[in-house]
């Protein structure tokens, strides 16, 4: 008696090959890639810095992932979770634009990163991925178009941030210039349904709470589950040496705060912060800081960011990776707005 063949469904019961390292497994976007490669049935590792796991999203998900306590700039706890490990997903950043944060921003942007591609030469690493940033790649003041060939010039309209990542990136080149398999992700502003206290879910809260104003700057923003599936489709293929811009659409922050207030059903921000205004704005927040002690809402490096027009493409990935698509940002605001508003869903 023949034994049939194993239909589609049951030939992926079995867990794909390869157990996966995942760094800033608590962050926004790393929570996101362990929910990806959990759905896809991967040996998931994930590090994190004594912190909770984080609530949006399902604990029993999070929960199939190994957790092991550690920190990119620790070697030690690096090598460890290493042990063990065939492909990697680099995840772990800081993004900061207050000038306080700006050490420990270079420290686990730049260190970090050198610690985990030397660690995962050490170790024989099958393949890394490294989640960048379109900061990396530098931004143009007055409608530029961006993709993958964009050299980095140092110039004032760059932050901090950028500096720190396009530094990170230099380090990923090196190990592949040693024989590393690796792949560079340039991911724009990243959107969805996150911890909206914190990252690019921030802008949420502001418009929920009222926001007035909106900026007059251009930026790409894509989804935080296409960013997700991009980084996983990426570790499975046979790309090495390798940078993509990961980018849905490219949208004018006026067209996003309204978008979002629709969303909530909230008033649509209606006056426009010239960047005379937003010079204002940020010295006076940099002084209420001084006395509450608190964050400031808006920075010189954010405010250079809120105008700058810069359009990245993202032809690139598109044909790199024949099937995948970006979720329309509509969409994307839609699903995470009435997520915000009921959690439980």
């Amino acid at each position: 008696m023949n034994t049939p063949a194993p239909s589609p469904s049951q030939s992926t019961a079995n867990p794909p090959p390869g157990r996966v390292l995942v760094t800033g497994g608590t962050g926004f976007l790393g929570a996101y890639i362990i929910k990806e490669l959990i759905s896809k049935g991967y040996s998931v590792r994930a590090i994190r810095r004594k912190a909770s796991l984080p609530s949006f999203i399902d604990p029993a998900i999070l929960q199939k992932a190994e957790w092991v306590e550690g920190d990119v700039l620790d070697v030690i706890s690096l090598e460890d979770a290493l042990q063990g490990i065939d492909m990697v997903i680099h995840s772990a950043a800081v993004v900061s634009f207050l000038k306080n944060e700006r050490k420990q921003m270079y420290q686990v942007n730049v260190d970090g990163t050198a610690n985990v591609v030397n660690m995962a030469l050490e170790q024989n690493i099958r393949k890394l991925v490294h989640i960048s940033s379109v900061a990396a790649l530098g931004r143009t003041s007055s409608g530029g178009h961006v993709d993958e060939e964009k050299k980095w010039e140092d110039s004032r309209i760059n932050t901090h941030y950028a500096r720190s990542k396009f530094k990170a990136e230099l380090e990923v080149w090196r190990g592949i210039g040693e024989g590393m398999e690796a792949v560079i992700l340039n991911p724009s502003t990243i959107l969805g349904y996150g911890d909206w206290n914190s990252s690019s879910c921030a802008i949420f809260k502001n418009i929920y709470k009222g926001f007035p104003w909106y900026t007059p700057g251009i930026n790409g923003f894509v989804d935080v589950e296409d960013v997700a599936r991009a980084a996983v489709l990426m570790m499975e293929s046979d790309i090495s040496g390798q940078r993509f811009i990961v980018n849905g659409e490219n949208w004018p922050f006026k067209q996003l705060q309204e978008t979002i207030a629709d969303g909530f059903g909230k008033k649509r921000p209606s006056k426009k912060a010239s960047p005379f205004l937003l010079g204002l704005a940020w010295r006076m927040e940099k002084f209420k800081s001084l006395f509450s002690g608190k964050k400031p809402l808006l920075t010189k490096e954010s405010a250079k960011v809120a105008c700058s027009q810069t359009f990245f493409e993202n032809q690139k990935i598109l044909d790199g990776l024949p099937g995948f698509s970006f979720t329309p940002l509509l969409n994307t605001i839609q699903k995470a707005c009435e997520k915000y508003q009921n959690p439980a869903r």
